[in-house]
């Protein structure tokens, strides 16, 4: 994976973020590009269910256990006291694909468009302090903004710009 294919989407919680890369996905999708996501959590988080064949396994103290059918696969990997992988570490377990957009990981230096809603938690930019926001997603005017500005809802728009960005041609 080549450092111009990973976009990201970044804010504070109650930004958009999710919003925001759900519709991105769909709209590069659309336009015929393979598109991988990798989604940073803050929390605790499980994606399996207690009593369920695989947490069994992670229970009983296995580090990774694989979910296989005939419709998809999953691989957890339980951290025990390994310290949280940089992205770099989850990127490069990742299938080939045409770009990956990473939701979260504020502190990574990949370019990213920071999502800005009036109800987020926390409304002060963070394209001051990081030199990897290029653009800016929201639902109000910014003032002052020197990065360019999309309308939080114009996914064409923003699509188009990522495309470009990333380096996406046909």
């Amino acid at each position: 994976m080549t450092a111009s294919r990973i976009f990201g989407v970044t804010g504070w919680k109650n930004s958009g973020k999710t919003t925001l890369t759900e519709k991105l996905v769909t709209e590069l999708v659309r336009r015929g590009w393979r598109v991988s996501t990798v989604k940073h959590a803050h929390h605790d988080f499980d994606i399996d269910k207690p009593g369920a064949d695989s947490f069994r396994h992670r229970q009983a103290g296995a580090t990774e256990v694989a979910i296989v059918s005939g419709r998809r696969w999953a691989l957890m990997h339980e951290l025990r006291d390994e310290e949280e992988p940089p992205l770099a570490a989850i990127l490069q377990r990742m299938a080939p694909a045409d770009i990956v957009i990473v939701e979260g990981y504020k502190r990574e230096a990949h370019r990213k468009i920071e999502a800005r809603r009036r109800e987020a938690k926390n409304r002060e930019p963070l394209s001051p302090s990081d030199p990897n926001i290029v653009a800016v997603a929201a639902d109000s005017a910014q003032a002052g903004e020197t990065l360019p500005v999309f309308d939080l809802d114009d996914i064409a728009a923003i699509a188009d710009f990522v495309e470009r960005d990333a380096g996406l041609t046909r």
